[in-house]
């Protein structure tokens, strides 16, 4: 009973795949084949979109339903305001609307306790905001999440990049921040550059000791055996 939809299946698995092999991306990996947008007159990044005068102000009404530190919630029923007025579709161009860089600093205890409210502190100076606004440049704005699983690197941030729209979307993780650190990675990426991700302490290999490692620097002696029919 199930051959009829595995073949249909089969078929748009297979549909894709050649699709994705006609694509002048050839560096992308079948996988993010399967999500894959392909740019048309009436969808692409340079398509003019924005919120309505009306839809404008249903979408600041949104977003006073949510607190002050999680603003970030509202995007679902924002993107559905959007698809609303686009006629029951998103255009591509919409979802790019939201900004190009999303600042996340962690303050999850760890984080908080190595320094992550100097860290926020440095970003919101830096950039002239408060959390959760955006630039008047409309480039960055500063948010805060909780764990991001990173503890033993803390504190840290991560950065939502959407300089490239959404098919160029990338998650980054930056480690080991200080507020110094986190100024120099917002002013290379206001000048088109990529910050190296994971740990920032140049003395740290991953999540390694500083200065490498001090213990275990040889192979353990073996537990005694244990004569079990003696027991």
């Amino acid at each position: 009973m199930f051959a009829p939809a595995a073949r249909l299946a089969s078929k748009r698995l297979l549909e894709i795949h050649q699709l994705f092999r006609q694509s002048p991306q050839t560096s992308r990996s079948f996988s993010t084949a399967l999500n894959y947008h392909i740019d048309s007159p009436d969808n692409n990044p340079e398509t003019p979109w924005e919120f309505s005068d009306v839809n404008m102000e249903k979408a600041k009404e949104i977003m006073s339903h949510y607190p002050s530190n999680y603003k970030q919630s509202a995007v679902i029923p924002l993107l559905d305001l959007a698809q609303q007025q686009h006629g029951g579709w998103l255009p591509v161009s919409a979802m790019n609307a939201v900004g190009k860089y999303h600042l996340l600093v962690c303050g999850t205890t760890p984080c908080m306790i190595r320094g992550s409210r100097e860290i926020e502190e440095a970003l919101l100076n830096h950039l002239g905001v408060k959390r959760n606004e955006v630039t008047k440049d409309g480039m960055f704005s500063v948010g805060e999440m909780e764990c991001m699983g990173c503890c033993v690197n803390a504190p840290m941030i991560t950065v939502a990049d959407y300089s490239k729209g959404s098919e160029g979307y990338t998650y980054n993780y930056h480690e080991d921040v200080t507020p110094k650190r986190v100024v120099e990675i917002v002013e290379m990426l206001r000048r088109g550059e990529k910050p190296p991700v994971g740990t920032q302490n140049p003395q740290r290999i991953m999540s390694g000791p500083e200065g490498g490692n001090k213990t275990l620097l040889s192979e353990p002696t073996p537990p005694p055996c244990r004569d079990l029919d003696a027991c």
